[in-house]
């Protein structure tokens, strides 16, 4: 695996290095690619959130936090510069493995330093129960792109004023539940962050890359897309009918406008692993009639799993009626 440092050490914002990870995908030959990177006070989105569930935008604006949405599915994350982000690129897309091939790594590595880690869930690495590492994915092209998240001294009162995550999901009120289940490595490694950086980075390449000017430069034209307000607000229009629910694929917010009994519209938001094209899924739902018999017969043809990560039928079917 190829290690990619910048020919600059200026901390960026948190969208150049989404758009590295794009280029990367795009650009260079078909390999693996590991960088880490860190960020002033951030709040990022998942592809499918509505902002207004996942982010205190009150809190976030007058504290100066950023907000960023990034291309891959699954939660809003908090980041802070005692955060450490860390991204995959590689040529091997498969759904079935992509997170216990390349999180696996990352265990790996925090074993290594006497942890007792583990892949837990969909997207989550533990050390014993607590939590220190979020990850999503998704497909750019033919590569697959995996990031995430690595606590190591993250300011957890803030992360908790930042983000209102749901209901339906486990951290939901206040930092004593957070602390429950979250948890910093610096409160139980003696090495520092630097020092942990530098282990990652040995562990795993075997090589490194800097990146050149061009390279910057077409970074930072892929920067612009993710910086567009109509990518990071989205639109969020107004339905007749909202349904919610928390199944093994995820969060679903599943956004409805029907009239005279047809479904005429539909808008799906949640933290769910996209691999198909999300429009292409609710197109089928169009102008049948809104009912469980319609809907399950849409489902029998089109194979919910093939678009969005462990959703069978039976599930969407629950939240939606």
């Amino acid at each position: 695996m190829k290690y990619v440092n910048y020919p600059f050490s200026e901390v960026q914002r948190l969208s150049f290095y989404l758009a590295t990870e794009e280029y990367l995908a795009l650009h260079f030959p078909a390999s693996e690619y590991f960088f880490m990177w860190q960020v002033e006070p951030s709040v990022i989105f998942g592809r499918n959130q509505l902002i207004e569930n996942e982010v205190n935008l009150d809190y976030v604006r007058q504290n100066g936090i950023r907000m960023y949405r990034r291309k891959s599915g699954g939660g809003c994350v908090y980041a802070d510069f005692s955060n450490i982000m860390f991204s995959f690129i590689t040529p091997e897309f498969n759904k079935d493995f992509v997170f216990d091939k390349y999180l696996g790594k990352v265990v790996d590595v925090l074993k290594g330093l006497g942890l007792d880690a583990h892949f837990s869930g969909r997207n989550d690495i533990l050390v014993g129960d607590m939590k220190v590492s979020g990850n999503a994915f998704y497909k750019v092209m033919d590569r697959a792109i995996v990031h995430g998240t690595m606590l190591f001294d993250t300011d957890l009162s803030v992360m908790v004023k930042a983000i209102t995550p749901s209901n339906e999901k486990l951290i939901s009120k206040g930092i004593d539940s957070v602390r429950k289940r979250v948890m910093n490595l610096s409160e139980i490694l003696t090495i520092d962050i630097e020092s942990f950086k530098n282990t990652m980075k040995t562990m795993l390449c075997e090589e490194e890359i800097i990146l050149t000017a061009s390279d910057v430069e077409g970074i930072r034209e892929i920067e612009k897309s993710y910086l567009a307000d109509d990518f990071v607000f989205g639109k969020n229009p107004r339905f007749t009918m909202v349904k919610k629910g928390y199944v093994k694929a995820g969060y679903f917010e599943v956004n409805l406008e029907i009239k005279n009994g047809i479904l005429k519209k539909m808008n799906i938001q949640g933290d769910f692993f996209l691999i198909g094209d999300l429009d292409d899924f609710i197109k089928h739902f169009i102008n049948i009639p809104f009912t469980e018999v319609a809907f399950a017969q849409v489902l029998t043809a089109i194979a919910p799993e093939a678009t969005i990560m462990h959703l069978d039928a039976t599930d969407f079917l629950k939240i939606c009626f």
